[in-house]
C-alpha cells in the first residue's frame, strides 16, 4: 500500500499547484478542494491491479494511441449483440473486423421513453438493467483488455435526467438540490438568458427552459425538457460528476467520451458556448485522470468547425482533451460525394493538415447522430453556392430527389422557416446499396459498393484514429422499423440505429455477396494500414493537386516512407494530372508498379501508391 500511495502522491506533486489554483479560480473553495483530493485518493486506493498496471504501462508510452493500428468501432450494446455479456461473446468477430477499440453507445440508467438516445442518464453508477449490470462491464472490459481492445464510453457532464435522485429532490423544493441546477420562480431572468443563447433543436424542443407545473419553476433544459442543466457554478456538482468520471474509470473504461463540452458552463450574457471556464474544468479533469487513472484518455463531443474545436485540445504545456471528433470533414466529405466537386473538401484537409500533429482527431463517416451540413459556406459562396440553397440541395440529394442521387435517407428536425434540417441514414444506403438491392440492379450495386470502399480508404488515408459505425463493415442499410416503436418514431435518427443483422454478417465468407465484397475490402485496407508506418497520427500528411474537380489527393510522409491516395468521387473514370517524379510507385491493393503521374482512376475508384525504396549502392 505503501508503494501504491508513493505513486499517487508523486502524480498529485506534480498537478496539486496548478489543479489548486484552477479550482480556487473557479470556487474560492478550501474545503471543496481539500474533499476533492481526499476523494481522488480513495478512488486510486480503489483501482485494481490490473488497470494500475496498465497506467504505469501507458504512462512510459504516452502516444500509444497515435500509433497506425488503433480503429475503432461504435455500436449500441442491445442493437449489436442484446447485452454485454452478449458484447463479450462477440470479441471474436471484433478482432476479426481488426478493431481494437470499441465504444459503447450510452448504457447508463435512463427512463425509458425520455431517454434521447441513452442521454438522459438518470443514474451515472447504474447499468440499464436490459443490458446487465456494472459487474458485467467490468467483466466485460476485463475480457476486452486481455484481447488489447479498449473500452470508450459517453459521460453526460451538461446534464442529467429528470428523474436523477438530485432533479427528483429539487423538483420536491430542496435548496440544497436546486442549487445544482438553474430554477427560477419567474420568467425574468430565462427570458434574458434566451436573447443570447442559441437553440439546439428549434423544431422539436424551443427554448431552453422548461415551466415545472408542480414546482412552481422554470429550469435550463437546453437539449430536452427532461434534461436538466447542471448547475458548475456550484462546487458540489463538480466534486460529484468527478467522482462519478472516476468511478467509471475504475470499471475499466479506457477512453471518456465528454458528451456536448462547449455547453457546461453557463453565463448570462453569452451564447453559453465555448466560454474560457469550460476549458478550465476540462483542464481540471485531464489532470485528475492523469492523477488518478493516466492510461484513461478524454473525448471531446465538440461539433464544430476546426477552428472552434482546437481549443478544446489545450495547449501542449496544458493539454485538455487527448482527441477530439473530425466533424467539420465528415459533413464536408458527403457533400463531395453529392457535388463530386472535392475542392472545399481538399481545403478543409489543408486546415486539418497544418494543426499541430500532436493533435488527433477520431474520422468516420457515419455515427449514431445525425449530419448536420455545418460547412464552410464562406468558401462556397465564393463560387456562388449560397447556404439555404445548399442545405436544401443536400437534403434533396440524400433523400434520393436530386443530382442523379442513389442514396436514401430522411431529415431529421426539418425547420420550414429557416430551411435547415439535418440528414439520417447509413453509409451504405447513402452510397445507394439499398435502392441497387430494393431494385435487384447488379450493375447499380457494384457502382454502390465501389462508392463505399473509396470513401473508407479515404477515411483510413485522413490523419487521426479511424472509426467505424457497427453495420457499415458488411454494408447495412436503413431500418425502418423504426416507426412501428410509439418510443422512437418521433425521431428519424433511429433509421441508422438499426440492429446488427447477423444473418447477413455470416455472408463475409462469400465474396459474392455485398457483405462479403465490403468485409473483404476494409479488411485489405486496416491490415494495410496497420503495416505500413506512414500511417501513423503524427505523420507528415497533405493534400495534392490534380486538376481534376471530381478527383482528391492525399500525401503522407513519415520516417522515409511515403503514400500517395488518390480517389475518385465521381461516377466517372478520370485522370489524376499529378506528376510525382521522385521515382516509382506500387500500388498497395493489387502490388502492380505504377507511376505518380497521369493516373487514370476508374469510376468511384482509388489507389494506394507507396513510393519505392532507393537500394543503397
Amino acid at each position: 500500500m505503501k508503494t501504491a500511495e508513493t505513486v499517487f502522491l508523486k502524480r498529485l506533486e506534480k498537478h496539486h499547484d496548478e489543479l489548486r489554483w484552477l479550482y480556487m479560480e473557479l470556487y474560492g473553495n478550501d474545503s471543496m478542494f481539500a474533499e476533492l483530493c481526499d476523494n481522488i485518493k480513495q478512488f486510486y486506493l480503489e483501482r485494481n491491479e490490473d488497470l494500475k498496471a496498465l497506467d504505469l504501462k501507458r504512462e512510459k508510452k504516452p502516444d500509444w494511441y497515435k500509433q497506425n493500428d488503433m480503429l475503432g468501432m461504435m455500436f449500441y450494446i442491445d442493437n449489436f449483440a442484446g447485452d454485454m455479456k452478449g458484447v463479450e461473446a462477440r470479441l471474436g468477430y471484433i478482432e476479426k473486423c481488426n478493431v481494437n477499440y470499441i465504444h459503447l453507445m450510452p448504457f447508463l440508467d435512463t427512463p425509458e421513453g425520455r431517454s434521447d438516445g441513452g442521454y438522459a442518464v438518470s443514474d451515472f453508477r447504474k447499468v440499464q438493467e436490459k443490458l446487465g449490470s456494472m459487474k458485467d462491464l467490468e467483466n466485460l472490459t476485463a475480457a476486452c483488455h486481455k484481447k488489447g481492445i479498449n473500452v470508450c464510453m459517453d459521460f453526460v457532464m451538461n446534464h442529467t435526467s429528470e428523474d436523477h435522485e438530485w432533479a427528483r429532490k429539487a423538483r420536491q423544493g430542496d435548496g440544497e438540490y436546486m442549487s445544482r441546477y438553474f430554477f427560477f420562480d419567474n420568467w425574468y431572468m430565462p427570458s434574458l438568458y434566451e436573447k443570447t443563447v442559441p437553440q439546439v433543436f428549434p423544431t422539436t424542443a424551443p427554448g431552453n427552459f422548461t415551466w415545472l407545473d408542480d414546482a412552481g419553476y422554470f429550469v435550463m433544459t437546453t437539449f430536452y425538457p427532461y434534461q436538466w442543466d447542471l448547475n458548475y457554478k456550484n462546487p458540489r456538482v463538480f466534486n460529484e460528476m468527478m467522482y462519478n468520471f472516476l468511478y467509471l474509470a475504475n470499471r475499466g473504461i479506457d477512453i471518456i467520451r465528454i458528451d456536448a463540452v462547449p455547453y457546461i458552463w453557463k453565463e448570462l450574457n453569452t451564447p453559453c458556448r465555448n466560454l474560457q471556464q469550460v476549458h478550465t474544468i476540462v483542464r481540471m479533469m485531464r489532470m485528475i485522470s492523469e492523477i488518478v487513472c493516466p492510461s484513461v484518455l478524454l473525448l471531446g463531443e465538440v461539433v464544430m468547425e476546426p477552428e472552434k474545436v482546437v481549443p478544446y485540445f489545450g495547449t501542449v504545456e496544458k493539454p485538455e482533451c487527448h482527441m477530439l471528433y473530425n466533424v467539420t470533414t465528415m459533413a464536408t466529405t458527403w457533400h463531395t460525394v453529392a457535388t463530386r466537386d472535392v475542392r472545399l473538401l481538399k481545403k478543409q484537409l489543408d486546415i486539418v493538415n497544418a494543426l499541430p500533429k500532436d493533435y488527433v482527431f477520431l474520422n468516420y463517416l457515419r455515427c449514431h447522430d445525425d449530419i448536420g451540413w455545418g460547412l464552410d459556406y464562406g468558401t462556397l459562396m465564393t463560387e456562388g453556392i449560397e447556404e439555404r440553397c445548399h442545405k436544401k440541395y443536400l437534403n434533396d440529394y440524400f433523400q434520393g430527389y436530386a443530382g442523379d442521387s442513389k442514396s436514401r435517407g430522411e431529415l431529421y428536425n426539418a425547420d420550414p422557416v429557416t430551411g435547415d434540417a439535418r440528414f439520417c441514414g447509413t453509409t451504405a444506403s447513402m452510397c445507394g446499396i439499398e435502392k441497387a438491392g430494393f431494385e435487384q440492379d447488379n450493375e447499380a450495386m457494384e457502382k454502390a459498393v465501389r462508392l463505399d470502399v473509396m470513401l473508407h480508404a479515404y477515411m483510413f488515408m485522413q490523419s487521426g484514429i479511424p472509426v467505424l459505425y457497427s453495420g457499415d463493415e458488411i454494408g447495412q442499410v436503413n431500418d425502418y422499423t423504426y416507426k412501428e416503436n410509439p418510443h422512437k418514431a418521433a425521431d428519424s435518427r433511429y433509421l441508422h440505429r438499426g440492429a446488427m443483422n447477423w444473418e447477413l454478417a455470416e455472408n463475409i465468407q462469400d465474396s459474392n455477396t455485398v457483405e462479403g465484397k465490403i468485409f473483404y475490402s476494409l479488411d485489405r485496407l486496416e491490415k494495410i494500414r496497420k503495416k505500413e508506418k506512414a500511417f501513423v497520427s503524427n505523420a507528415d500528411t497533405w493534400t495534392i493537386e490534380t486538376w481534376d474537380q471530381s478527383v482528391l489527393c492525399i500525401g503522407r510522409y513519415y520516417e522515409g516512407e511515403k503514400i500517395i491516395g488518390l480517389f475518385n468521387f465521381s461516377e466517372f473514370d478520370k485522370t489524376a494530372w499529378i506528376n510525382e517524379t521522385d521515382g516509382d510507385y506500387v500500388e498497395l491493393i493489387s502490388g502492380r508498379e505504377m507511376k505518380a503521374a497521369g493516373v487514370n482512376i476508374p469510376a468511384y475508384g482509388f489507389y494506394y501508391l507507396k513510393k519505392k525504396q532507393q537500394k543503397s549502392q
